[in-house]
């Protein structure tokens, strides 16, 4: 098998930069290989103590075989070749909430198509104690290099789950007690965030980067919630607006 041919493996992922190796490697995550470019061996000499400690091979090489390997994200020096990121079932998120005996967190990507904005709502996601995020097979963003790197290894501890069907996947959800609600600029006026209880077994959905929420999954939703906008703009970046939706929630529920 050429390197090239490895690339678009199914079974194998690139973990590119410092930050997302590392913590790849702490999360116990199945390395098979380390590259190392020559030029960057003094500062990534903790990474290589780490992944020889875990028995992982390492390799260096020129910072241009790097580059081939992850193109163009910004690796930092720093290349490792794992198993391929493991997507999670939704039963097992719940009864993982359940088992910490906290009310279930989750985040519904409706249509992400930006790695940038899934990395940092990942990122956002892990420091507020997301239990979760669910992203649809078709026409969102995955589980890549890129997104591994913006997320500066949040990727390994937030589990992420993969679905078909957006719509069907709201109905197992509120089987299961947990409220929906739609982030979405037509909101009422009244269902401004400070206005809304999140203090309920909750998932957020988050629409796609310019058409926001389709019309099916917003019916879905139970309430549909809006950030206060002072400006001349009326929307915020995805990944921006996840974030204060998640912080909102963690406020809520700490002051409880």
């Amino acid at each position: 098998m050429t390197e090239h041919d490895q690339e678009h493996d199914e079974s194998q992922e690139w973990i590119a930069g410092k930050h997302p190796v590392m913590e790849a490697i702490r999360s116990g995550r199945e390395i098979n290989k380390l590259w190392i470019a020559e030029q960057a061996q003094k500062n990534a000499a903790p990474i290589v103590a780490e992944a020889k400690k875990a028995g992982i091979i390492v390799q260096f090489a020129d910072k241009r075989k790097l580059d081939q390997m992850v193109g163009g994200v910004n690796h930092q020096g720093v290349v490792a070749q794992a198993a391929a990121y493991r997507y999670y079932e939704i039963d097992e998120i719940l009864e993982d909430a359940r088992k910490n005996g906290e009310m279930p967190f989750l985040l519904l990507l409706d249509e992400i198509e930006d790695p940038h904005n899934l990395g940092s709502i990942l990122r956002t996601a892990e420091c507020t104690g997301v239990h979760g995020v669910i992203i649809p097979k078709r026409r969102s963003a995955s589980l890549t290099a890129t997104v591994s790197k913006i997320s500066a290894g949040a990727v390994e501890y937030v589990p992420v789950a993969r679905i078909t069907n957006m719509a069907q996947t709201i109905d197992k959800l509120k089987e299961a007690g947990i409220w929906i609600a739609g982030a979405d600029v037509g909101a009422s006026q009244d269902m401004f965030v400070s206005k809304t209880s999140f203090d309920m077994p909750l998932a957020i959905v988050i629409g796609n980067e310019s058409k926001g929420i389709g019309r099916l999954i917003k019916e879905k939703c139970d309430f549909l919630i809006k950030l206060p906008m002072n400006g001349r703009l009326n929307s915020l970046n995805a990944s921006v607006a996840a974030g204060v939706l998640m912080y909102e929630v963690v406020r809520q529920r700490q002051s409880r």
